[in-house]
């Protein structure tokens, strides 16, 4: 093939710019045709909220690194990718863009706030697609998916009517949490729970028909006024004069009973509790069991409703402040305490969540997660690091209803239709022409205002993007999956939805294996994200790093499953790795011109050192495979890094030095030649995976070289290692760091030869030595011994490395 002029300087610009548009003409990310089982990965969806992160970044050089390697070992591959609309995180920052301009979308209305929506996924989705391309994912573009493309929206729609048909989702009114800015439902998931130092209200309910109060310990006090009972322990002695009372509700006036029921903590507070079922999770299912009418004192804004009485009107915090004040004017408090307690908050707004009765959608899940808990115990799915297994097992077991209506306007609306005349609800795929119950018309059926959660969407990936509901040939072929890589933070939220999904509706798991990688986090330990804005954008850094400093930096940052601190300074590991091949590179170039390689003559001909760095490099195949196939990935980054600076760049290029000037004619000249061949072409198939533009360009600047490295053959690790010759060169370099050590101790500069017979007068003062024998001088008694046995070799190695 053309070998191509190597400028002086490793300019990345100009060399990443120039591969990715090749390897997509050529056809190199979609996946071959055969019927060799492939290697797949969906992507997880970026949302198109904005741009990518530094974090989305790392999850994606992870995908494409074990994409391309199984590209290359022949297996067709397959990374589909997609974006998702995000429905609650978008509609907030189109909100936001919104109100800087002094609207609402209340004064657009739905179908032209849906508009600007619409405009604004547009701009990101272009985006977020050009960030993947600067960064080199080798995902298949004509396979493309967003979550509320016309195909997954029909997807959404089947399992919707599909599980509701089984009685799997049902309406009703349930005790939900409630955004009072976003003015939506969310799922627990949705919800961030911060420890915060609050107070705990010790209150005093008169005892009806007596001089007596029972004292009720909360942290609410506003959400007394939809108090409608008492609630203590039935073994609780104090209270058992009091059974059949009931208390009197302070300004309200109303009566409500003391009950007794056993979920009921004695030891919490005064071991009486008050029981508000509209705005309390376990006040609600308390208030069932014992047949209690639940009491809405909030508006959806958080604010007072005519519940409230004198209170009307008031913010929830308002309300809070008077009615403590009410209560000591009146001598009802018993006394307050400091109490540090958890407080749900937004996750994408942060405003406290509001325990809140309302009439919403539900999924029943612990019939779907019993497939899902069972994938684990045979052994069907595996999820790296393994102690994620146990983390994921106990959200499962402990399920509780999915609450998926939304009061948004951005998202998938709800397939269920109202008809005005007989109140009948229809739920159906598509668009009901006429009530089936009494024939009105479609003028008289009005479609659910609410729209779907965003994950109940996202929990169909893996099917959807193949065409389910149809029997499609991608379907039969791609699915399941081979591996899905993610963060643990999404790992209830979309992982074990994915995996109730996947058995409901085809019958198997979506993915044998899900990593989890660590989180991408800035100099402060804070998540990088969008929201925070703390991250820089990938393009930015590739443009001024190169994009493969970038993923390399990542990868060797990240042990299995660990956390990254990220900073911008960091990049400069990779980019220093970039340079230090591209200038080894430069340094043998003009040495192989012309050169065609022939194992067979130059074989007799190696040295020590060259079946050396043949043998490591043999080492280090088997570990960077072996590191892959087992989801090491940093480790293998690591592995192939350590080769290539180390044994390669730092000793045998040195070595090699001598024969490579001597000219092409000289002794040793085929043996060195063939190796350093031999090694490069080896190493530029290693690193595609990690840094796919620069393997790309040095494979088309080496003779003897056919395609492209993109689809080269992935290197076999040919002979079993050398541990003689290992062990030789070994020694040698043992020899020359005792030296350094001297030459430093004894302040003899690199570039001075020593006297023949020249010694120090006290060996043994110098670092490395003690009088036992060892270091420097052992060393030196050992390479007298032993140097007989070496084959010829420049054993001089560099005082520094090549130039980095």
């Amino acid at each position: 093939m053309t070998e191509t002029e190597l400028s002086k300087i490793y300019d990345h610009t100009e060399v990443e710019r120039r591969w990715y548009d090749h390897w997509e003409k050529e056809g190199y990310f979609k996946p071959r045709d055969g019927d060799a089982p492939p290697f797949v990965i969906h992507i997880p969806p970026p949302n198109v909220t904005g741009s990518l992160t530094i974090g989305h970044a790392f999850n994606h050089t992870l995908q494409d690194t074990l994409t391309r390697w199984q590209r290359m070992t022949g297996v067709p591959t397959l990374w589909l990718p997609g974006t998702d609309h995000a429905g609650i995180a978008t509609q907030n920052v189109v909100e936001r863009k919104l109100a800087a301009e002094g609207k609402t979308r209340h004064d657009l209305g739905r179908e032209a706030f849906l508009k600007e929506v619409w405009k604004w996924k547009a701009h990101y989705h272009e985006r977020i697609t050009a960030q993947m391309r600067r960064i080199g994912d080798s995902v298949d573009w004509s396979r493309e998916r967003f979550t509320m493309d016309e195909g997954l929206s029909r997807a959404v729609r089947e399992v919707f009517v599909c599980l509701y048909n089984k009685g799997l989702i049902y309406r009703g009114n349930r005790i939900i949490n409630w955004c009072p800015r976003c003015l939506t439902a969310l799922s627990d998931e949705e919800v961030d729970h911060q420890d915060t130092d609050g107070k705990l209200y010790h209150l005093m309910y008169p005892i009806k028909g007596t001089q007596k109060h029972i004292v009720v310990a909360t942290t609410r006090p506003e959400t007394m006024l939809g108090d409608v009972a008492v609630a203590v322990h039935p073994k609780d002695k104090r209270y058992a004069p009091l059974k059949g009372r009931s208390a009197i509700l302070p300004f309200l006036r109303r009566e409500i009973p003391i009950i007794f029921d056993e979920t009921v903590d004695p030891k919490f507070g005064t071991g009486a509790v008050k029981v508000t079922p509209a705005h309390d999770p376990n006040d609600f299912e308390l208030g069932q069991r014992h047949g209690l009418t639940p009491i809405v004192v909030m508006n959806p804004d958080a604010t007072m409703n005519e519940n409230a009485g004198d209170f009307r009107g008031l913010t929830r915090e308002e309300a809070r402040t008077r009615i403590v004040e009410a209560l000591q004017d009146r001598g009802l408090i018993a006394r307050v305490e400091p109490h540090r307690h958890s407080i749900g908050h937004c996750q994408r707004c942060d405003s406290v969540v509001e325990p809140y009765l309302s009439l919403q959608w539900f999924v029943s899940m612990k019939p779907l997660a019993k497939p899902a808990l069972e994938a684990i115990e045979k052994g069907e799915l595996t999820i790296l690091p393994r102690r994620w297994e146990k983390v994921y097992l106990r959200w499962l077991e402990g399920i509780r209803d999915w609450c998926i209506s939304r009061q948004l306007w951005w998202g998938h609306r709800i397939p269920v239709w109202t008809c005005a005349k007989c109140a009948e609800a229809i739920v159906e795929v598509e668009e009901p022409k006429r009530c089936p119950k009494c024939g009105a018309g479609a003028s008289d059926l009005k479609q659910d205002e609410d729209v779907l959660d965003t994950w109940f969407s996202s929990w169909l990936w893996p099917f959807s993007t193949l065409g389910w509901p149809g029997q499609t040939e991608d379907l039969r072929r791609f699915y399941p999956s081979s591996v899905l890589i993610t963060g643990p933070d999404i790992i209830f939220f979309w992982v074990a939805r994915m995996v109730m999904a996947g058995y409901e509706f085809m019958g198997k798991a979506p993915f044998p294996v899900v990593y989890l990688h660590g989180i991408v986090r800035d100099a402060q330990g804070r998540k990088m994200s969008k929201s925070l804005g703390n991250s820089a954008d990938p393009i930015e850094i590739s443009e001024k790093y190169g994009a493969d400093s970038l993923r390399l930096t990542l990868l060797l940052l990240s042990p299995q499953g660990s956390d990254i601190h990220f900073s911008e300074e960091r990049v400069d590991l990779g980019r220093h790795f970039a340079n230090k091949l591209w200038n080894a590179f430069r340094l043998v170039a003009p040495h192989l011109k012309d050169y065609t390689p022939d194992e067979q003559a130059a074989r007799p001909f190696l040295t020590d050192a060259d079946q050396w760095i043949l043998s490591m490099l043999g080492t280090a195949v088997r570990q960077v495979t072996r590191d892959l196939k087992s989801y090491r990935i940093g480790d293998a980054a690591k592995d192939i890094y350590d080769f290539t600076w180390r044994e390669l760049c730092d000793w045998y290029l040195e070595m090699a030095k001598p024969r490579l000037y001597a000219g092409p004619d000289a002794p040793g000249a085929l043996a060195v030649r063939f190796t350093i061949h031999r090694v490069f072409s080896t190493v530029l198939r290693l690193l595609h995976p990690f840094m796919p533009y620069l393997s790309e360009e040095l494979w088309h600047a080496l003779p003897g070289t056919e395609g492209d490295v993109c689809v080269a053959e992935w290197p076999a690790p040919g002979r079993a290692s050398n541990k003689e010759v290992e062990s030789k060169i070994e020694l040698m370099k043992e020899v020359v760091g005792a030296i350094r050590n001297l030459r430093s101790e004894m302040n003899i500069p690199p570039a001075r030869g020593l006297h023949r017979g020249a010694e120090p007068r006290d060996l043994s003062s110098a670092r490395g030595v003690d009088r036992r024998g060892n270091g420097a001088e052992a060393a030196r008694a050992r390479a007298g011994q032993g140097h007989a046995r070496l084959r010829p070799v420049h054993a001089e190695a560099p005082e520094r490395g090549l130039p980095g």
